[in-house]
């Protein structure tokens, strides 16, 4: 039974399932962190549901009160075809299945993994719109700074900067809120996994600091390559490896701060 309603729920929520996975690999600059939230929460299922295989099989009944308004609400985007109605529909009955398929003792260890999927949820542009500008003007500012004490001559002006040999504009996709965005899902996760509080507070506190700074560093770079070799440099891949680097440099840092420390054997009398 758990594996043909699995079945059925893929079959229903195939065509969101298809935009979710078209929106999480759209770019790296928007929403480029689901995919990889999705694979790390499944990882993390498996790996609760692994230490509690022992546990006696149990139904909650209650889990029906969770998943009929979930699959309601599927049913109304169906006419609304927002898509992301029925995303978060999708993540809000996977709880439900949960509870009627591997109880409640399952379920309350894989409940926050699951929660974290509403994060990797594509946000709408007038939601984040006030974010990106804020961060956009945050990356030119601290890049002009940054290159004057170089000793670059630069001139900034909102969210433009002019060096040499051209003129960028730090545009939405180079504001960093993806890498923001990632850095604090991850975050999220990580700290709920960690065993060591200061660690959990040091990685709720590091994560937003950390995107910026990582994102401020992408773009000064960008910058001194225009400056020394024009603008034609944004036309190579230089670009994108940019945005990749950012995930490459910030997520692996949360994870090595949250990790577990290691248990200190007792001493022998």
């Amino acid at each position: 039974m758990l594996w043909l309603c699995a079945g059925l729920l893929i079959l229903v929520f195939a065509p969101t399932i298809f935009w979710l996975i078209e929106r999480w690999t759209m770019s790296v600059w928007h929403n480029g962190h689901g995919i990889l939230v999705a694979l790390l929460v499944i990882y993390l299922v498996w790996g609760e549901l692994k230490k509690r295989k022992n546990l006696p099989r149990s139904a909650n009944p209650w889990g029906f009160a969770i998943l009929l308004p979930a699959l309601a609400a599927h049913m109304l985007d169906t006419g609304m075809h927002t898509q992301l109605l029925s995303a978060a529909a999708l993540f809000l009955a996977l709880p439900g299945l949960a509870l009627l398929f591997l109880g409640t003792e399952r379920s309350k260890a894989i409940i926050f993994p699951l929660a974290t999927l509403f994060l990797t949820l594509p946000i709408p542009l007038v939601f984040t719109e006030s974010i990106h500008m804020t961060l956009r003007i945050i990356a030119t500012k601290s890049v002009a700074w940054l290159l004057k004490l170089f000793g670059i001559p630069v001139y900034s002006y909102g969210t433009v900067l002019q060096v040499e040999n051209g003129v960028l504009q730090v545009a939405d996709a180079c504001s960093g809120f993806s890498t923001l965005y990632a850095a604090i899902t991850i975050a999220i996760l990580t700290a709920y996994f960690c065993n060591s509080i200061r660690r959990r507070i040091v990685l709720l506190l590091i994560a937003a600091p950390l995107a910026v700074g990582v994102n401020i560093v992408r773009v000064l770079v960008l910058t001194l390559l225009v400056n020394w070799f024009g603008l034609d440099v944004l036309k190579t891949s230089a670009h994108e490896i940019s945005g990749l680097m950012t995930f490459m440099i910030a997520l692996p840092i949360i994870f090595i701060i949250g990790q577990n420390p290691p248990e200190t054997p007792l001493a022998e009398n």
